[in-house]
């Protein structure tokens, strides 16, 4: 089997990779409804409105992250999934029968995306980190890309169905084939050997919560990859905004183009997970290089004065953030204690998404303010001004040695590790 595959020869994760697939499509196409629901039938294009949705959503990733990371250590995984699973499922039939049946409210709305919000937060760390027990660690770097790709595989095929689904029948249509998509995991999830999973140690006791903390604390390598994740997942990537203000702001689009830009920018990022699967180890420089080519992208996305030239301009754009955020995650994921990960996990995403009731209110209100394009345009200034930040402290620390191999690529060598840590070779 081609190394770019190799988790799909590992049967339980075939199974989980099948269903995950299907339920992606589904997750997309229920966003972009939802957003076409809130921008065009509640609201009058109202861009406060969708990102106050969309911090809804986040929101519990704040709140709740220490507490989601210790269920995830302490029960098992794959019961966890099941229930946050039933609870998206149900969120999503509900909202899908309010607008079918013509008794949807912007509030009504407010609360479904909170409650979402909370059973994907105690879904996320489960989730992320249940990958490490269906495959041996040799492919989980393998793993962590493929269930990106999965995502941006749906990415490409969701929006476009949703957009159709919207222009022939309506918003509620599409809403509840999302809910359909919801079997294909859980079957999934029931057809697992468990026989063949490999759990980490249980976390038992008191201060669970507060040993995890500490322990991301004491590891700046940690660190580091965090603080730019949430830069990124703050400023940079509220394209479910975004990419709805251009698509019916700038450009004057309707719901199937709308659609078309998420699956064109699913282009990119389904590439960049397929290429970071073929990365037996990330690297530090990976990430920053990424980074490097988010800021340029983006630039180009705030700047091109068509639809055409904007969706064209999507693709770098996916192909950077997604090369970006899967190095992150496959780097904190490789470098963490089995009987820590979920924990350390739970308080990675809640830095990357966590961040996003904070930053999509306010993309909202620059979109309102100062026009669609400088909601891509702040990510950008973001961003560059996280790498500079960046570059000085790589420059600056006692503890880190900058050496350049190649005059085309340089590396770096971070060994600001404790080697009480047993942390793996430091990225280069």
């Amino acid at each position: 089997m081609s190394p770019t595959f190799a988790s799909l020869s590992v049967r339980n994760y075939r199974i989980y990779a099948t269903g995950a697939f299907i339920s992606n499509v589904g997750t997309w196409m229920g966003r972009v409804a939802q957003d076409w629901l809130v921008l065009t039938e509640l609201t009058d294009h109202s861009s406060a409105a969708l990102g106050i949705v969309t911090g809804l959503q986040f929101l519990p990733f704040l709140l709740l992250a220490p507490w989601a990371g210790m269920i995830a250590d302490r029960f098992p995984k794959r019961r966890t999934l099941l229930v946050t699973q039933s609870a998206l499922a149900v969120s999503s039939l509900v909202l899908g029968a309010l607008v079918v049946t013509h008794t949807a409210e912007l509030w009504m709305v407010y609360a479904i995306a909170l409650f979402s919000g909370v059973a994907t937060a105690l879904d996320n760390p489960a989730r992320q980190s249940f990958v490490s027990e269906m495959v041996p660690r040799d492919r989980l770097a393998n793993a962590v890309a493929l269930n990106s790709a999965s995502f941006n595989a749906g990415r490409l095929i969701g929006p476009g169905i949703a957009g159709l689904a919207i222009a022939v029948f309506n918003t509620g249509v599409a809403l509840l084939l999302n809910t359909t998509t919801f079997v294909a995991v859980l079957v999934a999830l029931v057809l697992l050997r468990t026989s063949e999973l490999r759990p980490a140690p249980v976390s038992r006791g008191r201060g669970a919560v507060k040993d995890g903390l500490r322990y991301v604390r004491g590891r700046p390598d940690l660190v580091l990859v965090m603080a730019l994740v949430f830069v990124l997942g703050t400023f940079g990537m509220n394209f479910q905004i975004t990419t709805a203000l251009m698509a019916t702001q700038e450009f004057g689009k309707g719901p199937t183009e709308f659609g078309l830009l998420g699956s064109i920018m699913a282009i990119g990022s389904l590439a960049a997970a397929l290429l970071s699967a073929r990365r037996a180890r990330p690297r530090l420089r990976h990430l920053l290089t990424a980074l490097v080519g988010f800021v340029a992208a983006t630039g180009l996305a705030a700047a091109a004065p068509t639809y055409t030239l904007f969706a064209l301009a999507l693709v770098p754009v996916g192909l950077s953030a997604l090369t970006a955020l899967t190095t992150a995650n496959a780097m904190v994921q490789l470098r963490v204690e089995p009987y820590m990960r979920g924990r350390v996990m739970a308080l990675y995403m809640a830095i990357f998404l966590g961040g996003t009731p904070v930053g999509a209110p306010i993309i909202g209100w620059v979109g309102d303010v100062l026009g669609a394009r400088w909601t891509i345009a702040i990510g950008t200034v973001a961003v560059a001004v996280a790498l500079t930040g960046v570059s000085v402290w790589l420059g600056r620390h006692e503890n880190v040695r900058v050496s350049f191999e190649s005059q085309r690529r340089p590396r770096f060598r971070v060994t600001t590790v404790p080697v009480s840590e047993a942390v793996p070779e430091a990225a280069r």
